[in-house]
C-alpha cells in the first residue's frame, strides 16, 4: 500500500516517538527528530505535509518551533501534542504558530490515525486551491466541501454533450472517442492544430472519468526551461537550484488520484523526456532537491499541435515516450474541416460575450455569420472567440454588422494547378510537393515571412523549415527581402 504522505514528529523522549511510528508508519512515511535542531534538517531536505511536535522539550517549546516553522516552511500542517493542558500554550498555539490540531495526551491510535490523515488532505486540498501557507486553521470538511462544489461545477460544464457540434460534425466521432477513453484508466495523447480545443476535450475525459471527484491539474511544457518545468511537476526543495524561494509540492503530487494535462509535450528536451518516462514506468517523482521518492497515482492527458510520429522518425522526441503517452491517441479536426459547426460555436461564444461584455441584447447579422463560413479559421477555435470578442467591442449597435476580416486577408487555399490537378502527367511526389510548397507560401504571407512563427504553426524546426524554403527557392519575400 502506497504511503498517504510524509509527517516528521518532534519529540525529545526516544520511546515516544517510537509510539507514534508504530501506529502512523502503516499509512505514512514518518520522519522523527529527537530536537528542534534536527528537524528542521529534516524539514531542509524534505518536502513534509504535516509536523506533530511535542510541545514541552528542554531546549524549546513546540509552539516556538513551530511559529518558527510558519515563517520559514509555511505547507505543512502543524499539531502539538502534550500531556499538559495548559490554556494559554493552547491559544498561543492557534494564534501564533497556526496550529491546526492539539492533541492531548494519553492519545487513541484510531483517533489519531484520522487527525493525521485529515491533516494530509488538508494539505493537499489548499495547494490544490493555492491557499497552502495562509492559515491551517480552517477545518478540513470545509476546505473539502469548497473544492468539492468547484469540482461539480466543473463537471456539468465540461461534459461531452456540452461540446458543441452538429450531427454531421467530425466531432461526433472525436467525442465518442473521448468517452470510452474517460470509462479506462488509460494514457491519452490529443493531436490537433492550436486552438481546436484540445484542452476542451482533456477536461471532458477527466470529468466523464471514475477520477472526476480528484484534481485535474495542467501545464505547458512549452513555456518554461527544464528545471522550473521539474519543479512544476514533480516538486522541489527550497535552494534546490537558482531562484527556488521554497519548498514546491509538484502538480503530479497535487493530482495524485486524478488527471494531469501535459500540454504541448512535443516541445520538451530530450533530457525532460527521460525523466518523464521514468515517472511514467515507475509511477513515483522525486522532488528536486529531495532525498526520498514519492508515490503517484496519476493519469496522463497530453496534447501536441506536432507530428510526434514524425518528431520520433527524426530523433527529436523519444519513441519509448511516445508509445507511453499515445496508448489511446485522437485526433482534434481544425475548425475549416468541420464549418457545420462554426455558427453553433460561434453562437455559443456571443451568448459567453453577452454575459462577460454585460451587452445582453448582442446578436450577428446573418452577413456576418455567413463570412465565418468562408473564411479559412488559420487559428481554429481561439481565433473565432477572438474574432466575435473584437466585433462586440467595435460594435455600436447590438447587431454585429461590423465586416469581421475588413482590411485582413484571408489566407488562400492552394490552385488546383498548385495542387497538380491540372498536370496530369504530374507524378504523385511532385503533386505533393507541390502542394507543400503551396501551403508554406500561404503561411509566409500570413506571417510577412516570420520564419519561427510559420514554423511552429507548421510544425517545423527552424532548420527544417529552412531546408525547404532552400528546396523550393522560397527564400526571399515577395519585397526581394531574406526571410528571418
Amino acid at each position: 500500500m502506497s504511503v498517504q504522505g510524509t509527517i516528521l514528529i518532534v519529540d525529545d523522549e526516544v520511546r515516544s516517538q517510537e509510539a507514534l511510528r508504530r501506529v502512523l508508519d502503516q499509512d505514512f512515511e514518518v520522519l522523527c527528530a529527537g530536537n528542534t535542531a534536527d528537524a528542521e534538517k529534516l524539514l531542509e531536505g524534505e518536502i513534509v505535509h504535516a509536523v506533530i511536535c511535542d510541545q514541552r522539550m528542554p531546549q524549546e517549546s513546540g509552539v516556538s518551533f513551530l511559529k518558527r516553522v510558519r515563517e520559514l516552511w509555511p505547507d505543512p500542517v502543524r499539531m502539538i501534542i502534550s500531556g499538559y493542558s495548559d490554556s494559554e500554550d493552547i491559544i498561543a498555539g492557534l494564534n501564533e504558530a497556526g496550529i491546526y490540531q492539539y492533541i492531548t495526551k494519553p492519545w487513541q491510535p484510531e483517533r489519531l490515525i484520522e487527525i493525521v490523515r485529515e491533516a494530509v488532505q488538508l494539505y493537499r486540498l489548499q495547494k490544490e486551491t493555492e491557499t497552502a501557507g495562509v492559515d491551517v486553521k480552517a477545518r478540513p470538511a470545509h476546505v473539502k466541501k469548497v473544492v468539492s462544489v468547484k469540482r461539480g461545477a466543473a463537471k456539468q460544464l465540461y461534459d461531452f454533450d456540452r461540446i458543441l457540434h452538429s450531427p454531421d460534425s467530425p466531432m461526433r466521432g472525436v467525442i465518442e472517442l473521448g468517452r470510452r477513453a474517460a470509462d479506462y484508466d488509460i494514457s491519452v495523447l490529443i493531436t490537433g492544430e492550436s486552438g481546436t480545443g484540445k484542452e476542451l476535450l482533456a477536461r471532458a475525459i477527466h470529468y466523464g472519468s471514475a477520477r472526476a471527484t480528484k484534481a485535474f491539474v495542467i501545464q505547458n511544457c512549452g513555456a518554461l526551461p527544464d528545471e522550473l518545468l521539474e519543479s512544476e511537476l514533480f516538486g522541489c526543495k527550497k535552494g534546490a537550484f537558482t531562484g527556488a524561494y521554497q519548498d514546491r509540492i509538484g502538480l503530479f503530487e497535487v493530482a495524485d488520484g486524478g488527471t494531469i494535462f501535459l500540454d504541448e509535450i512535443g516541445e520538451t528536451s530530450p533530457a525532460f523526456q527521460v525523466k518523464l518516462l521514468r515517472v511514467l514506468q515507475e509511477s513515483e517523482i522525486r522532488p528536486l532537491g529531495a532525498q526520498r521518492v514519492r508515490k503517484v497515482d496519476v493519469r496522463v492527458v497530453a496534447a501536441t499541435n506536432r507530428d510526434l510520429e514524425a518528431e520520433v522518425e527524426a530523433g527529436r522526441f523519444r519513441r519509448d515516450l511516445y508509445y507511453r503517452l499515445a496508448a489511446f491517441p485522437v485526433h482534434m479536426p481544425a475548425l475549416r474541416d468541420r464549418p457545420m459547426d462554426i455558427p453553433l460555436i460561434a453562437e455559443g461564444v456571443l451568448s459567453a460575450v453577452k454575459v462577460s461584455f454585460n451587452r445582453p441584447n448582442l446578436r450577428f447579422a446573418s452577413a456576418a455569420l455567413e463570412e465565418f463560413s468562408r473564411y479559412h479559421w488559420p487559428g481554429n477555435v481561439r481565433e473565432l472567440q477572438n474574432e466575435i470578442q473584437r466585433m462586440a467591442v467595435l460594435a455600436d449597435a447590438d447587431e454585429l454588422r461590423c465586416p469581421p476580416f475588413a482590411g485582413r486577408r484571408t489566407p488562400r487555399r492552394a490552385s488546383p494547378a498548385a495542387n497538380g490537378q491540372l498536370n496530369g502527367s504530374a507524378t504523385l511526389k511532385d503533386k505533393v510537393e507541390d502542394l507543400e510548397k503551396a501551403v508554406i507560401i500561404n503561411y509566409l504571407e500570413k506571417y510577412e515571412g516570420n520564419i519561427s512563427r510559420v514554423a511552429n504553426e507548421l510544425g517545423l524546426s527552424r532548420v527544417g523549415l529552412r531546408n525547404k524554403l532552400s528546396r523550393y527557392d522560397l527564400r526571399k519575400n515577395g519585397k526581394g527581402d531574406v526571410l528571418s
